[in-house]
């Protein structure tokens, strides 16, 4: 492993990371080992990445170092080799065989650095008859019956933003395979190739569904299981002012609570009556529709009913439990989650913001011993094979 280069700032100090600039579930994978303490570097392409948005409030930046690399030039190709020949990991985000016809694919780079982690982050995967296709998060989650168990019966399912496929099955698969591989590593010297496929993350994702399903206890349709929102104790219900409270009562002794709390007697056995469902339904939509969210955020605070009130993402970091913990944090006058989770030794820390592109490259090649980031370049020839 290579030496530190800053003091201590989580669990991972002194992991070098080279992140090969992309949008989404890469990033995202990158900020969360840079968050850890890792020293990121990530090689943004001249012109950026196109996402359109502000390189100063691109969030999943922060905490890393940036170099403004052209690796459609042999210099450029020369220079990421140096990187991946000095990192314990490298990231990329190409459609599979992008980064081979580039020059910066995991043979290459494994054979400047034996010990090197090469994580692949795709939709599809590295293989399978969709794997060069073009695809998005909706996608993917949709053909691995994720997508297909939200929202009502009847109508479309509801598409979870890009949380579910992108980030879950996606940037969160990926950190731990390579942090695996990394392990593996230090006991083997020997390195791998990490092929994190949202559609395999989201999949596994649904591991204790497939095992209900096959229990008998859970229905392959939308809207009639216990945590889909087929339960109406375990769903969300619209207030007076037009706003939301989520309920999550499932065990008998919370939603004996939640019904005493609503005042709802002679309810009781309809916890495990299906039949009686559809009545407990009405009866607890009309109850909340009867005050304001925060009326009931009130009757419900403190208690065990499982109830909580559903927050805009402004409304978020205000919310007593969360101020309390600092799971949010301000940093140059950005409000974004602070980082998780929490170690007990090692804490992790929002340390810089988001890495505007190359504004680290004199840094970055000093500290990884990589003088020719800021040499001019000695052949600007662009590569046949690009």
């Amino acid at each position: 492993m290579t030496e530190a280069t800053a003091p201590d700032h989580g669990p991972l100090t002194g992991v070098r990371v080279v992140e090969l600039a992309g949008i989404g579930p890469g990033p995202f994978a990158a900020m969360l080992l840079a968050d850890l303490g890792a020293d990121v570097v990530r090689v943004d392409r001249p012109g950026g990445p196109g996402l359109g948005i502000d390189p100063a409030r691109d969030i999943t930046n922060r905490n890393k170092r940036s170099v403004v690399v052209d690796l459609k030039t042999s210099d450029g190709v020369k220079h990421v080799l140096d990187l991946a020949g000095r990192a314990d990991i490298v990231i990329e985000g190409y459609r599979p065989g992008v980064a081979e016809r580039l020059g910066v694919g995991p043979e290459d780079c494994l054979a400047r650095n034996p010990r090197l982690v090469y994580g692949r982050m795709t939709g599809w995967g590295q293989e399978g008859p969709l794997a060069d296709r073009a695809g998005h998060d909706i996608g993917y989650i949709a053909v691995t019956g994720a997508l297909g168990m939200t929202g009502e019966p009847g109508r479309p399912p509801v598409a979870p933003a890009n949380l579910l496929g992108d980030y879950a099955g996606g940037s969160l698969y990926l950190v731990v395979g390579v942090l695996a591989a990394l392990h593996h590593a230090r006991a083997t010297g020997a390195g791998q190739v990490v092929d994190a496929a949202i559609v395999d993350g989201t999949a596994h994702l649904t591991s204790m569904i497939h095992g209900m399903l096959a229990a008998g206890v859970w229905q392959d349709r939308r809207g009639a299981n216990l945590l889909d929102g087929g339960c109406p104790y375990y769903g969300t219900y619209e207030t007076a002012d037009g706003a939301y409270m989520a309920v999550g009562a499932l065990e008998p002794r919370f939603y004996a609570e939640f019904l005493r709390l609503l005042d709802l007697p002679g309810l009781e056995g309809a916890h495990a009556d299906v039949t009686r469902w559809p009545d407990l339904r009405a009866r607890v939509a009309e109850r909340f529709a009867s005050r304001t969210r925060d009326a009931w955020t009130a009757v419900f605070e403190g208690t065990d009913a499982c109830v909580a009130p559903v927050l805009s993402l402004r409304e978020a970091p205000h919310h007593p439990h969360l101020a309390a913990r600092s799971t949010f944090t301000d940093h140059a006058g950005i409000t974004q989650p602070a980082p998780a989770p929490r170690f007990s030794a090692t804490p992790a820390t929002v340390r810089t913001g988001p890495a505007r592109p190359g504004a680290d490259t004199e840094d970055v090649a000093r500290d990884w011993g990589v003088p020719g980031l800021v040499s001019p370049p000695s052949n600007p020839q662009r590569k046949a094979s690009s």
